[in-house]
């Protein structure tokens, strides 16, 4: 009895199912999850890096820090609209050097920009020093006189963490106005204080240029008027905020060249397969030629090597121009038997053997 009522009740117990219960792993949901927050994140992150690149958007992350000693002259007003009008941050801010312009990034959120153009936002990109032709004078006649090894360079200083490059307004008109006249040559050679002054030639101003040029790799811009200085200064500030789009252009490869495949056309293999192809896509690109006509040629020489010996076999100049003239065309239904034709023939001749690049081919077009 007492094994009847354990059967029973294991029977009872089978007959009591669980009921079907559906759980949600913690990881399923936290993987699917954060692909979608992967991928939302991979298509914000390519929307800005795209916004970033826009030429539109490449003066706004550059800012031209002028230092206030710039507007004392009044020429500089023509300098500061300029820049307005470009769309760059402008700020007037004391500079390390006075009389000097700086050209830095903006400093963005990292997020909003691309890492490219992030890396190079914190680093000074040009600094540009004015200065007065007078001054620009007692530095070159230092470097022109000095005997023996040159010396350093009087406006830059050794810890100066940028590489300058100078501009001077007016050193030409500066120059013709230091000159004595004739007349006065006697009186001036008497004066004590003309005597002390030294003037410098354009000569030396030219050995100055070519030694700051050499010895110290600098440039200097040499400009007549505020109005040309300005259209520099407007070049440089559009050339460095298009800088990392041009870098980041130049590192990709180019986007219509496949990787492994043929771009475009018949490939070619190397046991010369796929050279019939080619051969009748380059007699079709000649004027006036059907597709009847280029299977004509490429079935009588199949390749531009036979057809080339074909033609340096021949005796004359004429027979050579109409050696493919009388190769028959397979024509279509309805239509009568026809040739290639002593133009074409002339043509192709002529595409192969002429050695003049200026020579028209197709008389008719």
């Amino acid at each position: 009895m007492a094994e009847v009522r354990l059967k029973r009740a294991a029977r009872s117990r089978r007959g009591q199912r669980r009921p079907p219960t559906w759980e949600v792993s913690d990881s399923e949901a936290e993987g699917e999850g954060s692909a979608e927050a992967g991928a939302r994140a991979r298509g914000v992150a390519g929307e800005r890096r795209a916004a970033a690149w826009r030429p539109e958007q490449a003066l706004q992350r550059l800012v031209v820090r002028v230092d206030p000693a710039v507007l004392e002259d009044t020429g500089a007003d023509v300098l500061m609209e300029a820049l307005g009008a470009l769309g760059c941050e402008c700020r007037i801010e004391p500079q390390r050097r006075a009389r000097s312009l700086r050209w830095s990034g903006v400093r963005h959120d990292p997020g909003s920009v691309a890492p490219e153009v992030w890396a190079t936002e914190e680093q000074e990109l040009l600094l540009l020093l004015l200065l007065e032709p007078e001054e620009f004078l007692q530095g070159t006649a230092q470097l022109t006189q000095t005997e023996g090894p040159p010396c350093p360079v009087p406006w830059i200083s050794p810890e100066s963490p940028a590489h300058p490059h100078l501009a001077v307004i007016g050193l030409d008109a500066h120059l013709w106005s230091c000159q004595p006249s004739a007349q006065g040559m006697q009186q001036l050679q008497n004066s004590e204080v003309v005597q002390a002054k030294e003037v410098v030639s354009w000569p030396e101003v030219e050995e100055a240029l070519v030694l700051l040029q050499l010895h110290a790799d600098l440039d200097v811009l040499l400009v007549a008027s505020w109005q040309e200085l300005t259209q520099h200064v407007c070049a440089y500030t559009k050339a460095l905020a298009q800088l990392p789009s041009k870098q980041c252009w130049d590192s990709q490869a180019f986007s219509f060249c496949t990787a492994g495949r043929w771009a475009a056309g018949q490939q070619v293999a190397r046991d010369g397969s796929g050279l019939r192809g080619v051969w009748w896509r380059q007699i079709r690109q000649f004027n006036r030629v059907s597709p009847a006509v280029a299977d004509a040629i490429v079935t009588a020489f199949p390749s531009p090597r036979l057809l080339q010996q074909a033609l340096m076999a021949c005796s004359t100049e004429q027979e050579r121009l109409g050696l493919l003239a009388d190769l028959p065309v397979e024509a279509s239904k309805g239509r009568q038997s026809r040739r290639v034709g002593p133009d074409l023939s002339r043509r192709i001749c002529l595409f192969l053997t002429t050695t003049s690049p200026d020579l028209l081919l197709d008389l008719g077009s």
